[in-house]
């Protein structure tokens, strides 16, 4: 088969012009338990911990299976539901902040394990007045660990889209 100069012109002019159509991704949608290493159960990912009394906190210890990462999600374009916890936060909205499993993580209850939070970086801010609510993420994703006051954190994600997450009888 061949193809003419000018249909090879016409593709080329359309993906300079219209570069997110040409290069459109379907995300893979995951779940939480994706962002485990294979082969590591979930019970094996949290450690015993501790009490601090001093500041009436749990402070969980987490082994090396709790910093294992799932391979085939590094460059990985996904998507993904979980709640905000800000991290930059101005009067347009937050423009990076850890998404997190469920409600109060890292903040009313010992944090997650590592590789059960997503440091997220997002171009189009997400309105401050809907911090509450679950939201779908999706993006490219990234194998970065980070220690944060809150948290050791597993995963980065760029994100390009964000929406309110609509409960549906599957999740």
């Amino acid at each position: 088969m061949q193809i003419s100069r000018r249909d090879l012109m016409m593709t080329a002019t359309a993906g300079v012009m219209f570069p997110h159509t040409a290069l459109a991704q379907t995300p893979k949608e995951i779940t939480w338990d994706d962002l485990i290493a294979p082969g590591v159960p979930y019970s094996q990912i949290i450690g015993e911990g501790q009490v601090d009394p001093e500041n009436d906190r749990w402070l969980p210890e987490f082994d090396e299976n709790a910093r294992k990462l799932n391979d085939a999600l590094d460059g990985a374009y996904i998507k993904l539901p979980g709640y905000i916890i800000p991290w930059d936060i101005s009067s347009a909205g937050v423009t990076s902040f850890v998404l997190v499993p469920y409600v109060g993580a890292c903040i009313h209850v010992p944090p997650p394990p590592p590789n059960q939070l997503i440091f997220v970086e997002t171009k189009t801010p997400w309105p401050s007045e809907s911090l509450w609510e679950a939201v779908w993420v999706t993006g490219t994703m990234r194998h970065e660990f980070q220690a944060t006051e809150i948290a050791d954190i597993g995963y980065f994600l760029a994100a390009d889209e964000m929406d309110v997450f609509e409960w549906e009888d599957n999740y």
